[in-house]
């Protein structure tokens, strides 16, 4: 019998169905703002919208254009998504003739010089967000930046945990049998995550003028099209043209403990890495170009399927926060856009994550070796360039098998967690959640991929032309929703909070921009130096 069947039959004995269905969730979902004809919007972040350094709710990732909406954890996964619905809304009666592109992929982009990044005003916190995001330009061009994405926050209750920490007999402290228990549930996403690219992948295509100065192997989906394609492809994103480094490749990252985790990346920020010395730290004028001339700038650059979290404190780093307290949380990071859906994602695609998740959580997961993380790197990119292909084999375990019989093994296992979960709520919303996913199984023409190449392909239309339909549908959509007074005051009343906390920070000018930095970066060097 598996790990999986036995907690599951524990759960189960013990009726601690709550336990396991208790599950905190919030989302964060970037979109690009466009002009009328499709085009990146040049204006500032409207100040309607409030501080994107202090919002709690509305910010910017990247790009000055580039918004993120950030839902607050909940249990409820109807108030994710009407929270996102409301941030939509809000946002459409203030960004005037502008629309949120609805895809990951952009169009339509100028030259790279010309994409703005974001803005945080003049305190040290905002002037590090802004030169942070010219470094990533230097880096890996600010195309690149432009993607959009939802990342996925999920977190378990802490009944459950207390169960499973019983029920293994652990002598562990129970924050670090939590933190163990999230580095095996992150093994094992990434070990299954490109089960996710095939059933949520949504960008198969991109416009031919993202990709005019980068070397690739996509094809044009009509011999004069100014669409660049992969027949079988899922999420491009994911690929060598969105957000990837070969650089970051060479990091050796297992996840086998925390510690491991957390010296890795201290590693990487503190040690010099040629290509990024040779651009320099600053300009001839002292303008600074990057944070630094490492491997990473902060944690936050590397590009990971997933990441294991801590809510930080003031002043105090997110690697610290996991050192300090542990895993609280993972964030997911490899869902694309959902060009069919208003808000880019639906609460059927909330709930087969919690599945998965719970899956990766109580399963087996023995530690990873550098073999397997090659591995994991090849599935992805077949997974990305040729997900759909009937034929495709992965590896698994050091052998090749069909990725279809493979996927089918997880939906299978699967079925009793859904079982489990619409049994304590008394419906079987996790069911048809399970149903729908395994009908892009059974018909890769259920895919969001495929259903947008079949778009492309049947239509004749390109690429940019059907974005900007799904676009413009999307803005007519929102401008004809009505918020109540409540809500309209309560995001009024956080964009002005937020301006004004922008305006203390940036009061505060007791410690220099240089100090600022050296006490930030003193937080990794202690890190390198501490033994693990």
């Amino acid at each position: 019998m598996s790990l999986l069947s036995t907690r599951l039959d524990q759960i189960r004995a013990a009726k601690n169905l709550a336990g396991m269905a208790e599950l905190t969730r919030g989302v964060e979902k970037e979109s690009l703002r466009v002009c009328t004809e499709g085009t990146l919007a040049k204006t500032p972040h409207p100040t309607a919208l409030g501080s994107a350094l202090t919002h709690p709710k509305i910010t910017t990732d990247y790009s000055e254009a580039l918004l993120e909406f950030i839902t607050p954890p909940e249990k409820s996964i109807n108030s994710i998504v009407d929270t996102l619905n409301d941030l939509h809304t809000f946002t459409y009666q203030h960004i005037g003739s502008e629309s949120l592109w609805v895809n990951s992929m952009p169009c339509m982009l100028d030259k790279d010089a010309d994409i703005p990044i974001g803005q945080y005003g003049s305190s040290n916190s905002g002037r590090m967000k802004s030169i942070y995001r010219l470094g990533l330009g230097h880096r890996y061009g600010r195309a690149m930046q432009t993607i959009a994405g939802i990342h996925f926050n999920f977190s378990v209750s802490d009944e459950l945990w207390e169960f499973l920490h019983t029920s293994d007999s652990s002598n562990l402290p129970i924050s670090d049998y939590k933190t163990e228990g999230y580095l095996k549930l992150i093994r094992n996403f990434r070990r299954n995550f490109w089960l996710l690219l095939y059933l949520f992948g949504a960008a198969p295509a991109v416009c031919s003028s993202f990709i005019k100065s980068r070397e690739h192997t996509l094809e044009p989906i009509k011999s004069d099209s100014h669409t660049m394609h992969k027949p079988y492809a899922t999420s491009l994103r994911m690929g060598d043209l969105g957000y990837q480094s070969s650089a970051q490749e060479l990091l050796t990252t297992t996840y086998n403990s925390i510690d491991g985790y957390i010296k890795t990346l201290c590693d990487a920020i503190t040690k010099q890495h040629p290509d990024y010395s040779a651009i320099g730290i600053k300009d001839t004028q002292g303008d600074y170009q990057q944070l630094n001339d490492c491997l990473l700038q902060i944690e936050n650059e590397f590009y990971s399927v997933i990441r294991p979290k801590r809510t930080a404190k003031s002043g105090q780093t997110a690697l610290n926060a996991l050192r300090s307290g542990g895993i609280e949380y993972i964030e997911v990071r490899c869902l694309d856009l959902n060009p069919f859906e208003n808000v880019g994602i639906n609460g059927q695609q909330i709930r087969f994550l919690d599945i998965f998740l719970l899956y990766c959580l109580l399963e087996d997961s023995p530690p990873s070796d550098e073999q397997e993380n090659q591995h994991i790197l090849q599935n992805q990119k077949a997974m990305v360039y040729e997900g759909r292909d009937p034929s495709l084999t992965l590896y698994h375990f050091g052998k090749v098998r069909a990725a279809s019989e493979w996927s089918q093994e997880i939906m299978d296992k699967l079925q009793p967690i859904a079982n489990m979960l619409d049994t304590y709520l008394g419906d079987t919303q996790y069911g048809q959640a399970l149903k729908n996913e395994q009908s892009k199984l059974d018909n890769s023409a259920n895919t969001p991929s495929a259903k947008i190449i079949e778009l492309l392909s049947n239509r004749d239309i390109s690429f940019y032309q059907l974005a900007m339909e799904h676009s413009a549908s999307n803005r007519e959509f929102f401008l004809n929703q009505t918020l109540s007074t409540d809500t309209i005051n309560h995001y009024v009343q956080l964009a002005e909070q937020s301006l004004q906390k922008q305006k203390e920070i940036e009061a505060d000018t007791s410690v220099d921009f240089e100090e600022y930095l050296q006490n930030y970066y003193k937080e990794y060097t202690d890190c390198t130096k501490r033994s693990y």
